[in-house]
């Protein structure tokens, strides 16, 4: 099948895709990897590397909309970045403000709503406002939802679900015997959208390095040695096709 011409999937992982049929995955995530190893083989700054990472992720949101993605989950930090040193840390922080602040208005004539997931409250209050400001804009949009993660990990969404349904429990409005799979998915901060049909994770890793770990439980995983900064539509077209030749079987038999 011809590159940039994928039928549309019939659902996620309620609605399994048998016999391996083509279909255009309905939610994608991506674990954004190879920053720093791109600039370094280039003896430039890391920030360089941050910079034409940007670009993939306008490259990213633009070949999504092209073919019919509905929900596109970027891993844009996660709470283990704040490791890294202070310096980079500023420069990733205002390297996202800086974006949003002159291209939400693209993404919001695109069609695209942007949330945030993770603890964005960690961050100073410039970014976090530039963050409410676009959320606040492009809340009413359908074409497509851009989630960023930030300030996330995985564990910590599923530990955060675990202890507001144990408060629901103490306060007498559950009861422990009622919490199931779907009362903590519905406690987790993606409750309001579907669990990611593909996952990709570019530089050649191949790990989910904290990454939607509850809701990637029968997600197609596919890892790609690109890095990052040099990830574009020809990638994210390659990752559609490998994804449409999975027969996914969700723990039955084959068809």
């Amino acid at each position: 099948m011809p590159l940039g011409s994928f039928p549309r999937s019939e659902g996620t992982v309620s609605s399994p895709i048998g016999g391996g049929a083509s279909a255009v995955p309905v939610h994608v995530a991506v674990i954004m990897d190879g920053n720093g190893r791109w600039a370094r083989a280039r003896r430039l700054p890391v920030i360089a590397g941050h910079r034409q990472g940007a670009e993939s992720v306008q490259k990213c949101v633009r070949t999504a909309i092209q073919q019919g993605v509905r929900y596109l989950t970027l891993y844009a930090f996660s709470s283990e970045n704040w490791r890294r040193s202070t310096k980079e840390v500023g420069d990733l922080t205002s390297l996202l403000r800086f974006y949003l602040r002159h291209k939400i208005n693209e993404l919001h004539g695109q069609g695209v709503r942007l949330r945030v997931i993770g603890e964005p409250e960690r961050f100073e209050g410039p970014l976090r406002e530039e963050l409410h400001r676009a959320e606040t804009l492009t809340l009413h949009n359908t074409t497509l939802t851009l989630t960023l993660a930030l300030s996330y990990g995985g564990r910590a969404e599923i530990v955060q679900a675990a202890r507001r349904l144990a408060e629901d429990a103490v306060a007498g409005r559950i009861t422990p015997d009622s919490i199931t799979e779907n009362t903590l998915h519905d406690a987790l901060q993606t409750a309001d959208m579907p669990d990611p049909d593909l996952v990709i994770r570019t530089s050649g890793e191949c790990r989910l390095s904290n990454f939607l770990l509850w809701q990637s439980a029968y997600a197609e995983l596919i890892f790609m040695d690109v890095l990052w900064p040099d990830f574009g539509e020809s990638e994210f077209l390659d990752a559609l096709s490998r994804f449409a030749g999975r027969q996914r079987r969700f723990g039955g038999r084959p068809a």
